[in-house]
């Protein structure tokens, strides 16, 4: 798996989903870094979770809205639980995701 994360990172299980990332789980939460290769891209999709992430190596181009919004470096994105969108990568990409399970705010 591609990025360039901490030894003790890359021994969390990994992530069995659509990209490449190791998972680090929490109450309530999901932590994931992932990677990205160029080129990749994710279609349209939604999921139950509150999602926050964080871009730390290339960018992230996030669909939503009918809109297009380019995250680089240091930039911070949301996506709301159940909201439709898409992204490309055309950089090699890291990120640190936050995936929070709607039940958590309880």
């Amino acid at each position: 798996m591609a990025g360039r994360y901490p030894d003790r990172i890359k021994q969390l299980p990994l992530y069995d989903g659509r990209f490449d990332a190791y998972k680090l789980q929490a109450q309530g939460s999901d932590v994931l870094f992932a990677s990205y290769q160029p080129g990749m891209e994710i279609d349209e999709h939604t999921h139950d979770t509150d999602n926050y992430g964080v871009i730390t190596r290339g960018e992230l181009i996030l669909f939503m809205d009918g809109r297009e919004q380019k995250y680089g470096v240091g930039d911070w994105y949301h996506v709301p639980a159940h909201k439709e969108h898409a992204a490309r990568f055309e950089v090699e990409t890291d990120e640190v995701e936050f995936w929070f399970h709607e039940d958590s705010r309880e």
